[in-house]
């Protein structure tokens, strides 16, 4: 487990808090020598009031950083901090917020300030706000001060706030952020021995479809601390915490445009082992990225071709020579969202103008009928599990979502060593053009012929499913992956 620093200028400006060892000086700190390589394993939180530059805060910040150690705030944050144009340029993306505030009554008067304890604030009704504020500059208390010019709410000032201003309100709400923020202060030092390391486990609890049931991450949670692992459940709202752990699992549907491809880039410049990475997001949630990519590296896929919107007004000519039906697919489907059964040309051009609307290409494959898509499941590079997903009753594909209520077909769960030879071959050949994380292929097969749907960074690992085979080894064997890139991690910075 990583040892935690609570860095304050003076032992009694952490008189109103509950003791505990992790507390340390400034002055203290800067005296330290890095010789340990064990330095490199501690996460620092820098509550000094001096944070300007080349101030004691600044150092301690400077030296964390320079020791190899993860810092709130990192001196990039306070470099921002200290130019009012960077600020503008990090949080320019607040102004739909404050609109939307503003036309719920919520902002009051011409000016209001802002007070943060890790994301957190006393006023109702600005705890988003806040949440907003830290994620884009991440520093455990701020001040921010807004007006209203000509109509529009406006930051006009952001600082960072000394621990000795707070109020007495402020100071409880500081002690429950910080415990939010890092349990790890106020266990015993007998809980802090039990785990060696901290991994994040990224959910929506509100996703309709989530990519492991509640049951599923139960098993990771057990799986992990067996291992000496604690593993914990997260949100989005927990972005700003991401370097506490280290290391982050994605349970939770990606997409580029999203805050878990967000989240992914920001672990991995924390250091943190993350799966899925963002190279694999990138590849993977992508048709027309991945229809590419296979087909020039020999992968056998449907045939098919790409579509751009300017083909619009040529598509009777490129439709001459198909044969219906065919399948239309916007390049960031998800869950049989996205795909459209095509019967004939007339058809396709009608789908196809409403589907330009929201993206400038599509993929336009052959349709082939199956009871069943194979399913396989890797993870580094080796098989983890092989389903079959069968079609939804009536429908061609295993999601219905016709109907108003989403309905999918049945499944079964075999031993890897059952399945198909060549399905095997042809998802482990898929799988290592996209990189070494957790993937679900997915694969049909006609006859002799086997080809490559797509390739999942996000498969579904649910308890009662993809399970059935190995039971708790499914987990203990994600977790073990963990645990040896963790490892490799700690020894490459030692």
């Amino acid at each position: 487990m990583s040892p935690l620093r609570i860095v304050v200028d003076r032992v009694s400006d952490w008189r109103p808090y509950f003791p505990t060892d992790d507390l340390i000086t400034a002055g203290e700190y800067l005296a330290q020598e890095a010789s340990n390589p064990q330095d490199s394993t501690i996460h620092v939180i820098n509550l000094c009031g001096g944070l300007d530059y080349l101030d004691t805060g600044y150092y301690v910040s400077l030296l964390a950083q320079a020791r190899g150690q993860r810092v709130l705030p990192t001196v990039e944050t306070l470099n921002q901090l200290s130019r009012k144009a960077l600020v503008d340029l990090q949080l320019e993306s607040l102004a739909p917020l404050m609109d939307e505030l503003a036309r719920r009554g919520t902002l009051e008067g011409d000016a209001f300030h802002l007070r943060l304890m890790f994301g957190e604030c006393l006023q109702p009704g600005l705890g988003k706000l806040a949440r907003r504020l830290f994620d884009r500059l991440p520093c455990p208390l701020l001040e921010a001060r807004f007006q209203r010019r000509q109509g529009l709410w406006r930051l006009t000032r952001l600082k960072p706030l000394s621990l000795s201003s707070l109020s007495a309100a402020e100071q409880d709400l500081f002690a429950q952020a910080l415990n939010r923020h890092s349990r790890r202060v106020w266990r015993t030092p007998k809980a802090r021995r039990r785990y060696r390391y901290d991994l994040a486990v990224l959910i929506d609890p509100r996703e309709a479809l989530p990519p492991s049931n509640k049951s599923a991450l139960k098993q990771f949670i057990r799986a992990g601390r067996r291992l000496g692992i604690d593993v914990s459940l997260i949100t989005k709202r927990d972005e700003s915490r991401l370097a506490e752990f280290d290391a982050l699992f994605i349970r939770e549907t990606t997409s580029l445009d999203h805050h878990t491809y967000r989240m992914a880039r920001r672990a991995e410049h924390e250091g943190l082992v993350v799966i899925d990475d963002p190279r694999s997001i990138l590849r993977c949630t992508n048709k027309v990225y991945l229809h590419e990519l296979l087909g020039t590296k020999g992968v056998p896929t449907p045939g098919g071709m790409l579509l751009h919107r300017d083909d619009l007004k040529r598509l009777p000519e490129k439709a001459a020579g198909l044969q219906f039906p065919m399948v239309l697919k916007v390049p960031d489907g998800a869950f049989s969202r996205g795909v459209v059964k095509i019967q004939s040309a007339d058809q396709l051009q009608q789908e196809a103008s409403h589907l330009f609307e929201s993206s400038a290409l599509l993929l336009l494959q052959e349709w082939l009928p199956t009871e069943f898509d194979w399913r396989i499941g890797v993870l580094d590079g080796k098989v983890l599990f092989a389903s079959r997903y069968y079609m939804a009753r009536g429908h061609w594909q295993i999601y219905d979502h016709s109907r108003g209520k989403t309905r999918s077909g049945g499944f079964t769960t075999h031993d890897p060593k059952e399945a198909p030879k060549a399905v095997v071959k042809a998802a482990l050949k898929a799988t290592r053009l996209i990189g070494d994380g957790l993937y679900g292929v997915d694969l049909k097969q006609i006859g002799d012929r086997v080809v490559v749907i797509e390739v999942n960074d996000n498969p579904n690992l649910d308890a009662g499913i993809e399970d059935v085979v190995l039971g708790q080894n499914l987990y203990t064997k994600v977790m073990e992956v963990f645990l040896a890139r963790m490892e490799a991690r700690r020894q490459q910075a030692s």
